[in-house]
């Protein structure tokens, strides 16, 4: 009789290890996506060239609790023309900096921006308005693809607010070919 307890209790203490370690799992999960890094993916070719259609994206959370997004950085935030959509957008301006769109051309703080990572010969159009000054706690955003009509950023929707910051993208694990890796 105490072989057949023994079993029963040694069946119990396991099966109370397995539910501890996989609470802890689901723990750690929850804190990593909530506090460090989240994982998403393109919709859209408003990225274009830089991103593709279905790349998958890591999304970094902590640089945003020190510095925030920083001009040139990638980053995804929730859409200010839909809070149920997210947008992944390039940071052109950060507090202060003022922006303008001259003949298809941007400028930030009155200096032309080397933009490599649009498609050459690119124009950049403008809707109601072609000079922005960024105020505290936003950033001005464009996507990377500036055909018309290609992408709803800042030239549509104005500046954002950093609380609409989800994360700063750096670095595409989808797919594995020559694309992946640091954006």
């Amino acid at each position: 009789m105490d072989n057949n307890y023994e079993k029963n209790n040694k069946a119990k203490n396991d099966l109370i290890e397995w539910v501890k370690s996989i609470a802890i799992a689901i723990v750690v999960a929850i804190f990593i996506k909530t506090f460090i890094f989240n994982s998403t993916y393109v919709l859209g070719n408003s990225m274009y060239p830089t991103l593709h259609e279905r790349d998958r994206l890591f999304a970094f959370k902590l640089p945003l609790y020190f510095s925030g997004p920083d001009r040139g950085d990638v980053i995804v935030l929730r859409a200010p023309d839909n809070e149920n959509k997210d947008y992944i957008k390039r940071v052109i301006g950060i507090a202060g900096d003022k922006v303008e769109i001259k003949d298809g051309r941007v400028y930030l703080n009155g200096e032309l921006l080397e933009e490599p990572y649009v498609a050459e010969g690119s124009y950049t159009q403008v809707y109601d308005q072609d000079t922005w000054i960024v105020p505290e706690g936003q950033v001005f955003v464009l996507g990377d693809n500036r055909e018309e009509g290609a992408s709803k950023d800042s030239r549509y929707f104005g500046c954002v607010p950093l609380k609409l910051v989800k994360g700063i993208t750096g670095f595409r694990y989808y797919p594995f070919n020559h694309r992946f890796g640091k954006i």
